[in-house]
């Protein structure tokens, strides 16, 4: 009998594709491409196209024509010219409904970029958390929780989202095989599961946010399943749209 096998890499500089082949992928940047990209979704965007650098996104944009929104940052603010940055708070309905957008972040993009290897790619935050077990779950493979890191350093908010989808896959799959760097962010998720808000304190890069004055991202992104929303990878494998269940 088939079990499921439920693996974390904890940050996008660990990938190899013999770790991804035949696998769903979660790929996980609460703060705070992940929530970003389910927020925009989830208010009515035709699709997030995930680019890696600042040049590539500009060209998309420019080859895309008018209608695109250009967005995203680098050291957490927006380049010059772009239209948005990386705020969830930004993406709201009325700016992005039926908009198309090209995103580049500084490890987002990029964790989705060393995903291409898997047979399925979903985005997972906390926001969505129990939508995105319960899509990894129906695709009907082994698991593999992508943690964006910080320009290859772990990021605990990741680490902590990353354990908390172990729990919960491992709550509805019994029997599940679960590798030893699923079991350690299991632990760590363990220890913020019921104290998220402890994350704007103890996570590095949530501290940094609230230095420069996004303290409100911070409290929106460290919210659970507050969306229902699981953006995939489509047939144009480099657009992430709305998933079904």
């Amino acid at each position: 009998m088939w079990l499921m096998r439920i693996d974390v890499v904890p940050t996008a500089d660990g990938v190899v594709p013999a770790r991804l082949a035949g696998a769903t992928a979660l790929v996980i940047d609460v703060l705070r491409a992940s929530t970003t990209i389910v927020t925009a979704l989830g208010n009515g965007a035709a699709c997030v196209m995930p680019i890696e650098s600042v040049e590539d996104a500009r060209a998309r944009k420019t080859a895309l024509g008018a209608g695109v929104i250009l967005a995203g940052e680098r050291d957490g603010d927006p380049p010059d010219g772009f239209d948005l940055g990386n705020s969830p708070l930004e993406f709201t309905r009325e700016r992005v409904r039926g908009r198309s957008i090209v995103l580049t972040t500084s490890n987002g993009t990029r964790a989705l970029a060393a995903a291409r290897q898997a047979s399925a790619v979903g985005v997972a935050a906390l926001v969505n958390l129990g939508a995105a077990a319960a899509w990894a779950l129906g695709q009907g493979r082994d698991v593999v929780l992508v943690c964006s890191g910080s320009l290859g350093k772990r990021s605990l908010e990741d680490e902590v989202c990353a354990g908390l989808l172990v729990a919960k896959l491992s709550m509805d799959a019994p029997g599940a095989v679960v590798t030893p760097d699923a079991d350690a962010a299991q632990e760590t998720g363990r220890r913020y599961g019921k104290d998220l808000e402890a994350l704007a304190r103890d996570a590095r890069h949530a501290r940094k946010l609230t230095a420069q004055g996004r303290g409100a991202d911070v409290a929106f992104c460290l919210a659970l399943d507050t969306a229902a929303v699981v953006p995939v990878r489509g047939t144009d494998v480099d657009k992430l749209v709305v998933g079904s269940q």
